[in-house]
């Protein structure tokens, strides 16, 4: 179907002659020159609508106490020890009197298992997320639970804190012995965020689904949204919206939650799972650690998707499990069914009403059609060739029944190395349409692999960048974000789709960091990460326009620093290091005969000389790096003995250590002994150089030898070359692509400064014709500027310049991202 999208230009309106604000980073004296050659005869890639997207799963309480607009934590009391150790089924509950949860055949339906029994004169009282439940002065509140007394019973409805009452107290008459589902609305007299909900009964009663939603949702709908939050995944305008994962999908039980299957409450998330009314959804735990209660479904997310004038797409299962999990599902009817669901999920999203599941969705309140044009099967799996069995079976159907939808495969977890290699290479055997490909790396490697995309092959699958992020929120993190994406729109032939990981975080659950959006129970704002990709979002262009830059002289000088060891929830001995230089010099030797006052312990852990070994011996410990040398070393031998004692892991040794966020290391037996690589860490983040599968054995004492020459890196196990690499990639600071905007006449010059100095810049537009005046939004800010609740360092500052000719000069400051939005005559 064909789709046309508004896409959001700067708007005349808000533009300011405020160049003065930018903030001045750099003296006048730290400039670099530079030039930027544009051709707008040439053709360049056409770029479409569905570019940059969104990818929304529930990690950080981004559904339940985030997006999903419900205040009430443990609704229908249903969490478990099986979603975190620490629940009960009253966990966020408090009993004034008499109450128990019953799993029983009085519950509310048998996919809502759990429901409180509350005693004559009781009450019980919830304690929302975060600090409490927020209210707002003259907002309402919509109360609903499902109850039924045998006798008839009063409900008072009450929110209160601290400081005394919130709302006027509402009764709630249960008249009937059967379950029934009854409602009131509060209005609130003060703002509180630490709020609490009480719910008391005169006489016995079951309860269940006890809900409170402020009424001022998303764009005012039922079982709706939490505005803020949505509005800001509105203003990114973006093309797409993934859902609902992530290790949601590829993690747990295969099965159904049926008594059947025994109920099973750790199950991969399994869309019919999220759909109907809310009180007939399964429970689930989830991956992160803690409870799912599906009230956000993919009803809500098509919805979501609709809202925002973007492409919805989907992930389902594959049967493979991946992050850590790592297991294929040997069970054909089990396939069987789940290939089946997701033809069932297809007539859910574009089905008639009258279809089978088009009926379910007309009931949900859409009897039209989704307009379902993609889906995904799988997620980062680390069995490529069990997981593309597996792909093909459900390729096959959809195909065979919806030759229309496009199906998605993936190449794993990371960016390059041999489940990487295989993934890519089955797919492109397989003629797949498009595969998702995921990485986490630090802003060196975003720095370092603009051209990433420039050599694939443009008749084979396409690129969808599912989940990618720099390791970090500062403004240095978006910045190489940000020149990392020029690449991805120069490559628009081939990266069709791409979006930034995670996309929320509630500050006080936090499981994963970096994060697009954070926020807390009553408010929410922008990180340094979100304001480069809403620049980038809201000014795409249709086609991109050729043009080259000059880059930053080479400053590449060999690896320097001195050496260390390690270890990774793992215990280790180490003996008889040696270093010597190029020339055979030695420059440190090392048996611990006399100790080990050579090395600087800068990790966690605990080291002690035993036996005339250096041996670490906590085995929970993670990164227990001590260090000796000098930082300025280069070109030179480590050698050393490595002996497995116990743990999960193998063993780690460094060289290149600068300090301790800067460094190389050999983790041999890494990722719970499956895999060794070298990682090379830049400001903390870390960035794989070269991986193959492998372990070590516990006890065996292992022969490790590194030698450096430059940039070069040769590395040795028992005698045997194990690989090598050659670091000598620049970390290229300056980084721009031009595109053009159809709608408005617009080239969009978009330029990338990551570095402490300005860079003034010669841009030549070849024989366009353009007006004088530029429009101009900037983004500029120290780089380890963070945006807070209370602060916002890092903002966009527009303006006009009135340079522009077919050759102009512009200084862009130091630390920036620029846009340029140059009119055509």
């Amino acid at each position: 179907m064909s789709r046309t999208r508004w896409r959001l230009s700067l708007s005349a309106t808000a533009l300011l002659v405020a160049a003065g604000t930018i903030p001045p980073s750099a003296h006048a004296e730290d400039v670099t020159d530079y030039a930027i050659t544009v051709d707008p005869s040439a053709r360049g890639a056409t770029i479409d609508d569905t570019m940059y997207g969104v990818f929304f799963e529930d990690i950080n309480r981004a559904a339940d106490g985030g997006l999903y607009a419900e205040l009430v934590q443990n609704r229908s009391f249903e969490y478990s020890t099986a979603d975190n150790a620490s629940y009960t089924p009253l966990t966020s509950w408090t009993v004034d009197g008499t109450a128990r949860v019953v799993d029983d055949g009085g519950r509310l339906n048998e996919r809502n298992r759990n429901y409180l029994d509350l005693g004559a004169g009781s009450s019980v009282t919830n304690a929302g997320y975060n600090t409490g439940v927020p209210v707002e002065t003259g907002k309402k509140y919509d109360f609903s639970v499902w109850a039924r007394a045998a006798a008839g019973t009063t409900l008072t409805v009450s929110l209160q804190d601290s400081g005394g009452t919130l709302a006027t107290a509402r009764k709630v008459y249960v008249t009937k012995s059967g379950w029934t589902r009854y409602r009131t609305t509060l209005t609130a007299t003060r703002t509180s965020s630490d709020g609490r909900l009480t719910v008391a009964s005169s006489a016995a009663a079951a309860l269940d689904m006890v809900s409170l939603f402020p009424r001022d949702t998303y764009r005012g709908e039922p079982n709706g949204l939490r505005k803020d939050l949505a509005e800001k995944v509105a203003a990114l305008h973006p093309g797409f919206v993934r859902f609902p994962g992530g290790c949601l999908v590829n993690t747990g039980s295969m099965e159904d939650y049926s008594a059947a299957s025994g109920n099973q409450r750790k199950r991969s998330y399994q869309w019919k799972d999220t759909v109907g009314p809310v009180e007939t959804r399964a429970t689930n735990s989830n991956f992160w650690g803690y409870n799912q209660s599906y009230g956000l479904g993919y009803y809500e997310y098509f919805r979501l998707a609709e809202d925002i004038g973007a492409m919805p797409l989907p992930v389902v299962p594959a049967l493979v499990t991946g992050c850590g999990q790592n297991k294929a599902v040997a069970d054909d009817a089990l396939l069987k069914r789940h290939v089946q669901d997701t033809l069932d999920l297809i007539e859910f999203a574009n089905g008639p009403a009258s279809s089978t599941w088009g009926k379910v969705r007309a009931r949900m309140g859409h009897p039209k059609p989704f307009h379902l044009t993609h889906i995904e099967v799988g997620n980062e799996e680390n069995l490529p060739n069990e997981f593309f069995a597996r792909f093909k079976e459900f390729r096959a159907a959809v195909q065979a029944k919806h030759p229309e939808i496009q199906v998605i495969s993936n190449s794993g977890p990371d960016d390059s190395g041999t489940t990487f290699d295989t993934a890519w290479q089955l797919n492109r055997d397989a003629k797949v349409d498009m595969v998702d490909e995921h990485y986490y790396n630090s802003p060196q490697w975003f720095l370092q692999n603009n051209d990433r995309y420039d050599s694939y092959d443009r008749n084979g699958p396409k690129v969808f960048l599912g989940e990618y992020a720099s390791q970090g929120n500062t403004f240095k993190n978006g910045l190489t974000e940000a020149a990392f994406m020029t690449g991805l729109e120069r490559n628009a032939d081939v990266v069709k789709l791409a979006s930034y990981a995670p996309l929320f975080a509630n500050e006080d659950y936090v499981q994963w960091r970096p994060d697009l959006i954070w926020f807390n129970n009553h408010a929410s704002w922008n990180s340094a990460n979100y304001e480069v990709q809403k620049l980038f979002m809201n000014n795409v262009g249709d086609r991109v326009v050729p043009s080259t830059a000059t880059g930053t002289p080479s400053l590449l000088a060999p690896i320097t620093g001195a050496v260390g060891l390690s270890t990774w929830a793992t215990t280790a001995a180490y003996d008889d290091v040696r270093v010597t230089d190029a020339d055979g010099r030695e420059l440190l030797t090392d048996d611990f005969s006399s100790g080990a006052s050579k090395w600087t312990h800068t990790g966690g852990g605990s080291w002690s000389v035993q036996d005339g070994q250096y041996v670490q011996t906590d085995v929970n410990a993670e990164n227990t790096m001590v260090s000796a040398g000098d930082p300025s070393w280069h070109d030179y031998d480590l050698k050393v003995k490595a002996t497995k004692k116990a743990g999960k892991e193998g063993f780690l040794v460094a060289f290149g250590v600068k300090d301790t966020g800067n460094y190389y290391w050999w983790n041999i037996g890494g990722w719970n002994n499956t895999q060794t690589a070298v990682e090379q860490a830049v400001d903390g983040g870390k960035s794989t150089l070269i991986s193959k599968a492998g372990s070590v054995e516990t006890g065996r004492a292992y022969d490790v030898d590194v030698k450096v020459r430059g940039r070069q890196v040769t590395l040795y196990l028992d005698g045997q070359e194990w690989g090598s690499f050659r670091d000598d990639k620049p970390a290229e600071p300056f980084r721009q692509v031009v595109t053009e905007d159809r709608r408005t006449g617009e080239l969009i010059v978009k330029v990338v400064n990551a570095q402490d100095s300005a860079a003034r810049t010669t841009v030549d537009l070849g024989r366009a014709k353009v007006a004088s005046k530029a429009r101009v939004t900037t983004l500029a800010a120290a780089p380890d500027a963070v945006n807070s609740e209370t602060s916002t360092a890092v903002a966009p500052v527009r303006s006009t310049f009135d340079g522009v000719a077919g050759k102009f000069t512009y200084t862009f400051p130091a630390n920036s991202v620029t846009f340029l939005r140059i009119r055509q005559r």
